[in-house]
């Protein structure tokens, strides 16, 4: 049994969020050793020149005794049920805070501007890149990470003179962390997803509402009470694709004097046609209008912020348009790892298409129910082209809804959608599934579409 001396902070995974936590640990002076299950973690080389003297424990967490640890900070993909750390949980620190903590609660600790924070099972990123972009232009000094980009402990070094942090947080950083305390907090949809790591649903959900501790204000989607916070922030706004109701976030129709058409809503307010919001679908316009939502309380011009939407054009890899080859449009959704993104998507695109949807789906599904996609699938649908493991469990839940064709990988998908789609029709990759079964990740699998569709584009021109 390896021990962890008095007074020293354990931390857990040697990750890129492990690394930021050794760097701030540093920083600090506070006396740190690494824990990883993994024989030899990749970096290992890089981290002792970094971190010379440090000791490191490679292997099972079962192997220390951990009961004099100052505090133990597990990066996010390290479970805190995990066998070691599990028997743990309850304990108070030094701190007064968990003995077993996350990354954000050392950030919290550290940072010295308001926090605005995203979560939700869904089209995170875009909120987060959205109001980051918003402040910005309303000529803050802002700094944005955490789950998406620089680890949020990285940001305390290389933006510190931001007067305000926009963090995109998972459940998995949610979890280990005690008190947030956000002026503004977003939980934006809920769907299955991580739940090998959580559980079930309501796990997964209770590791988002920690999003709520401490915050001055939230915004929560008025059509999934799953969002709905089980102790609501003193201040609360909603968003909705619907007509909002008393001064909720929404869509309803508006006549400018060009005639009557469909408008962003503060209530009876109206802020801008929905049209003019440059990402597409109904989803993302639901985005736009909880990144409005957070904007306005942080006090940022709407004209700054409408400034913004009018520009934006999305992420990469999420609802991204890459080409249109001969009336078809082919948009990259790799970043839809799961259910509720593709429906979100589906969703989203369906109803403004001349032709029919052809949604190309699978890899590892992560134990999700896929059946929800039956019904906008029957509805907007032309065919399902799957692939991947679960391409067969794909194709049981969508029988009888939507016709589909099973292919061996994405290559074989694309030249099915080549030769089914029709002018008017969008091909849509958003596979409701992680992408490990034959790719690195998502942004591989993207980049994979991104280059037959640019092959497409050629063959077209010449």
């Amino acid at each position: 049994m390896v021990k962890v001396p008095k007074g020293v902070t354990l931390v857990v995974g040697l990750g890129v969020s492990g690394r930021a936590i050794c760097r701030h640990l540093q920083r600090l002076g506070r006396p740190f050793m690494v824990a990883d299950t993994r024989a030899a973690p990749p970096g290992l080389d890089d981290f002792h020149a970094a971190h010379p003297g440090v000791a490191i424990h490679c292997g099972a967490l079962t192997e220390l005794d951990m009961e004099a640890a100052r505090e133990i900070v597990v990066s996010p993909g390290v479970d805190p049920a995990s066998p070691g750390l599990g028997a743990l949980a309850g304990r108070l620190g030094e701190s007064g805070e968990p003995l077993v903590v996350g990354e954000i609660a050392l950030f919290v600790r550290a940072a010295r501007a308001p926090i605005a924070a995203i979560t939700g099972a869904n089209a995170k990123s875009t909120v987060t890149t959205l109001l980051g972009e918003m402040a910005a232009e309303a000529g803050r000094r802002v700094a944005v990470g955490g789950n998406l980009g620089t680890p949020a402990l990285d940001l305390l070094v290389e933006r510190p003179d931001a007067e305000l942090y926009v963090l995109e947080l998972s459940s998995f950083q949610l979890e280990t962390t005690p008190r947030l305390g956000a002026e503004t907090a977003a939980f934006l949809n809920l769907s299955e997803d991580h739940l090998d790591r959580h559980g079930d649903l309501a796990g997964y959900r209770a590791a988002k509402q920690a999003i709520f501790r401490g915050a001055r204000h939230g915004v929560i989607n008025a059509e999934d009470p799953a969002t709905w916070p089980d102790a609501p922030p003193p201040a609360l706004d909603r968003f909705t694709t619907a007509s909002p109701e008393g001064e909720a976030w929404g869509i309803a129709v508006h006549d400018d004097g060009s005639g009557p058409r469909d408008w962003l809503m503060h209530g009876t307010a109206p802020l801008m046609p929905a049209s003019a919001v440059r990402l597409p679908g109904r989803h993302n316009q639901a985005n736009a209008l909880a990144a409005l939502a957070m904007g306005h309380r942080l006090g940022l011009g709407m004209a700054a912020m409408r400034r913004v939407l009018e520009r934006f054009a999305g992420l990469p890899h999420r609802g991204e348009l890459i080409a249109e080859v001969g009336g078809v449009r082919w948009i990259n959704d790799s970043k839809g790892t799961n259910v509720g993104a593709t429906l979100a998507a589906i969703a989203g695109l369906g109803p403004t298409l001349s032709g029919r949807l052809i949604l190309l789906a699978g890899g590892e599904g992560k134990g999700a129910d896929f059946t929800p996609l039956a019904t906008p699938l029957a509805r907007h649908g032309r065919e399902a082209i799957l692939f991947g493991r679960d391409a067969e469990r794909l194709a049981a839940a969508l029988d009888g809804a939507v016709a589909s064709t099973r292919v061996d990988d994405l290559e074989a998908a694309m030249a099915r959608a080549a030769e089914i789609a029709a002018p008017g029709d969008c091909v849509l990759l958003s596979p409701a599934c992680a992408s490990l079964d034959q790719f690195p990740n998502y942004q591989a699998r993207g980049e994979a579409f991104r280059a037959g569709v640019e092959r497409l584009a050629e063959e077209e021109c010449s």
